[in-house]
């Protein structure tokens, strides 16, 4: 053979290996598919349909309950089922190894490390029926904002993962609640970080601390308006950022279209983040009247972390820490509670690790324990929380909602804990777990 016969056999050999390559390459979701199950659970209403037969084109549903389904589809008949829409958790640290040894690694642990161990972690949540999260402040002392990574590599399919609305470095003052030299609580001062890594103080700092997290990549910020229980401070409720950059840092990200989630336990905090405009409290343990109704009258949501009020292993946490949560944790039941009935808008949220990956569907059995209907506790984990990170496309299974679909076993709405009994999980048309 010649070498330009040759040099045109090695051409055709390799385009054939790049178009075996690009056939192998298209998704195996882009085609039809009809799911089918015994029931479905209209989560807007509270009610549930039956049989459920949804038609899913790509990433999207195309139908609901045709009269009748395509002829060339193909069909996943899953059974004696519930199909829900895919859960949203609005409160997850993604990178976090669990609830007790993330002080150490943030010290001895490499931000490359970190992340490839968090795979599993985001797997886990996907696999537990959670197809969308918010993770809400990276601990790790690193520039590069890991979980927007892990997101854009969900959004890829190059890894089983939750789509992830990531915050970057959460805000604070120095010396404040989420500065890493309060979380170690190895070395004081080991830490010395600037606007770049959240740690802000005075408006300027703030603004530029939260348009440093937005450049790379953030959407959404998180601040810590009041002290909080992991650190290692005496307060857990004081307000800790001022009036003035609370209302920087949710003008700032407004600008961006970038929604403020804020850390708040004590009522001044809380109050003064909820008049700034934040789109959500986190934790919100002690709410008062007026708070409650400033909340309802703003539309600001509570994403209360219940479920951990109830398991939270803190056996080597420091004594300061164990003293908070022991006050602070009851007043945070009693408030959901409160503002359950008052009608406050609650999205669910665990604070994953604290709520180990993978168990985050138990915080809607917590939610029901403080008074919320099952109906209610799934709204929260579905269309509300779609509804605070401004994604109308999912939280219902509906004609042109991604197709985010869970499968359980039994009927949420007369036994929550149905929800953490999963065994069918679909994102964007993707199944990624099977009977």
């Amino acid at each position: 053979m010649g070498a330009a016969r040759y040099t045109e056999f090695l051409m055709t050999r390799l385009m054939l290996v790049v178009a075996l390559a690009l056939t192998m390459a298209v998704p195996v979701w882009a085609q039809t598919t009809v799911i089918r199950a015994a029931r479905m659970v209209d989560v807007v209403n509270g009610r549930v349909l039956s049989p459920a037969v949804v038609v899913v084109s790509g990433e999207r549903i195309r139908t609901v309950n045709p009269a009748a389904a395509p002829g060339d589809a193909a069909v996943v008949d899953l059974g004696d089922v519930t199909l829900v829409p895919g859960f949203h958790d609005m409160h997850v640290h993604i990178l976090m190894p669990d609830g007790t040894t993330y002080r150490r690694a943030m010290v001895a642990e490499e931000a490359g490390y970190g992340l490839l161990r968090s795979l599993k972690n985001a797997e886990q949540m996907l696999m537990a029926g959670f197809t969308t999260v918010r993770e809400l402040g990276q601990l790790q002392v690193t520039r590069e904002l890991l979980a927007v990574s892990m997101g854009r590599a969900g959004d890829a399919g190059w890894i089983a993962s939750p789509r992830i609305t990531a915050a970057g470095h959460a805000i604070t003052i120095t010396g404040g609640h989420i500065d890493p030299d309060m979380q170690a609580a190895i070395v004081p001062g080991l830490f010395r970080l600037g606007p770049e890594m959240g740690v802000a103080n005075g408006v300027d700092e703030v603004t530029r601390a939260v348009r440093e997290q937005i450049k790379a990549g953030a959407r959404v910020i998180k601040i810590s308006a009041t002290a909080g229980v992991m650190s290692v401070e005496d307060s857990v409720g004081a307000q800790q950022m001022t009036d003035a950059e609370i209302r920087a840092a949710v003008e700032e990200a407004g600008r961006h279209g970038v929604k403020v989630a804020a850390h708040a336990h004590g009522a001044e905090g809380i109050l003064a983040a909820v008049k700034a405009g934040v789109a959500s409290i986190e934790h919100g343990s002690i709410l008062t009247d007026e708070i409650i109704a400033l909340m309802k009258q703003r539309g600001t949501f509570l994403v209360p972390t219940t479920h951990l009020a109830d398991t939270i292993d803190l056996s080597g946490a420091p004594v300061v820490v164990k003293q908070k949560a022991d006050e602070v944790l009851p007043l945070a039941k009693a408030s959901v509670r409160k503002a359950a009935l008052a009608g406050v808008k609650i999205a669910l949220g665990t604070d994953a690790p604290l709520v180990p990956f993978g168990e985050n569907a138990k915080e809607f059995g917590a939610m029901v324990a403080r008074g919320m209907t099952a109906a209610e506790a799934l709204r929260a984990g579905t269309v509300n929380a779609a509804e605070l990170l401004g994604a109308k496309d999912r939280g219902q299974i509906a004609a042109g909602m991604v197709a985010d679909l869970v499968a359980v076993k039994g009927n949420p709405l007369e036994d929550v804990r149905a929800t953490e009994r999963v065994v069918f999980v679909m994102k964007a048309g993707r199944v990624y777990r099977k009977p």
